[in-house]
């Protein structure tokens, strides 16, 4: 990510302490007296649900001084153990230059896990960088842009056996006050990059879409997991006759592994990914498949390369450290291209990097994440986020 410098200033770690009080003992019992027994403790009842708050403070070209919060909730339902935590994030900042972004993201199991919900409301207002289309653009095409996005969604499943759900899945992008900041690119060779794009999809779009999604996941965790697998295939069919502007269909497939590296021991932990986005119809650049961010091929600016079609995967080795830290490294190849019959074995963008997390409840694996990375491009980048990648 050029230019982008992200310094985590706050972190705010809760540890619970014990406190005892003095007491005064009695004098011992007669020889013909039975020893008083003393009262045994009642157990400390579990809370139901347990919320780190966490202040933030980070720092960026476009956006100058920013500060916020984050708060995270874990909870499960039910006392059935076999139940997975539910989870949720809100998180909120506002900058030096008066932008602001707000999210929530959340994922629920119901009681014996016979449903799984989740979702992603989000609002974003910043200035992007805009690269144009295709796998190999150069870092002079870089096109100051700036819009207003909110994007919503939701996926309900219903449990058909253990680890397998199926169900519908809904996304909502709003976008608007979309506004060209430079007329020109980065090197002034070439009028802005957006402007080569259909001048419909430089005004306020609406792109709505629902369709089936198959998930099988029996991962340990869903915040950090050291074994197990997920698999997710969502179909969405955006169209008018959901108040979408543009109509296209987007295939989904996602699919993860996690295994520890030593037998009886989760201290070192293998952790991989594949991701693909495939594209059918009319699709603005918005709803492009990208490249790069704090999930997937971190060290690339996020949308430096977008196309209709997207493979990527990445590779990461986690490590237990000491006290609450822990240490990774990891690496990503992925590529994007306007047709499947494009994709070429030596044409993946790459990038790797290493990172440190930060254990914030040990008990539900809930953490701090710290990322630097350098990949295709000559990008690099510093990412703060909460919880792994993937």
């Amino acid at each position: 990510m050029r230019s982008r410098l992200l310094l985590l200033a706050l972190g705010l770690l809760q540890v619970a302490t014990h406190t005892s009080k003095a007491q005064i003992l009695p004098p011992p019992p007669a020889a013909d007296e039975p020893a008083a027994v003393p009262p045994q403790a009642a157990p400390r009842k579990e809370r139901r649900v347990k919320v780190a708050a966490l202040p933030i403070v980070f720092s960026q070209p476009e956006t100058g001084i920013a500060y916020g919060a984050a708060v995270l909730p874990v909870w499960r339902f039910g006392t059935d153990t076999a139940t997975r935590s539910s989870t949720a994030r809100l998180l909120g900042y506002y900058t030096q230059k008066k932008q602001s972004s707000a999210s929530l993201t959340y994922n629920i199991f119901t009681a014996g896990e016979k449903w799984a919900l989740s979702g992603e409301v989000f609002y974003f207002n910043l200035p992007i960088y805009y690269y144009g289309i295709g796998n190999d653009t150069r870092k002079t095409d870089k096109s100051d842009i700036s819009y207003k996005v909110v994007i919503a969604t939701q996926r309900v499943l219903k449990n058909l056996r253990p680890h397998v759900f199926a169900g519908l899945s809904y996304r909502l992008t709003d976008l608007h006050h979309i506004r060209i900041d430079d007329p020109l690119t980065d090197d002034a060779s070439r009028p802005n990059l957006l402007l080569e794009r259909d001048a419909r999809e430089r005004q306020t779009t609406v792109t709505s879409g629902v369709g089936p999604t198959f998930l099988y996941d029996n991962r340990d965790n869903i915040l950090s997991a050291w074994r197990g697998s997920y698999l997710e295939a969502t179909s969405l069919f955006m169209g008018r006759y959901l108040g979408s502007d543009y109509g296209f269909t987007r295939l989904s497939v996602d699919a993860r592994h996690f295994r520890p590296l030593r037998r009886g021991s989760t201290n070192t932990i293998l952790a991989g990914q594949v991701l693909g986005q495939f594209h059918s119809g009319q699709v603005p650049f918005r709803e492009l498949a990208n490249l790069g961010g704090e999930k997937m091929l971190r060290g690339i600016y996020e949308g430096r390369f977008r196309d209709r079609q997207m493979i990527a995967a990445q590779l990461e080795l986690r490590q237990k450290l000491f006290w609450r830290l822990g240490g990774v490294v990891f690496g990503a190849a992925g590529q994007v291209h306007e047709q499947l019959d494009q994709f070429r074995v030596n044409d993946f963008n790459v990038a790797a990097g290493a990172g440190l997390r930060i254990a914030v409840n040990r008990k539900d694996r809930l953490a701090i994440r710290i990322d630097y990375a350098v990949g295709s491009g000559q990008s690099s980048g510093l990412y703060f986020a909460f919880n792994e990648a993937f």
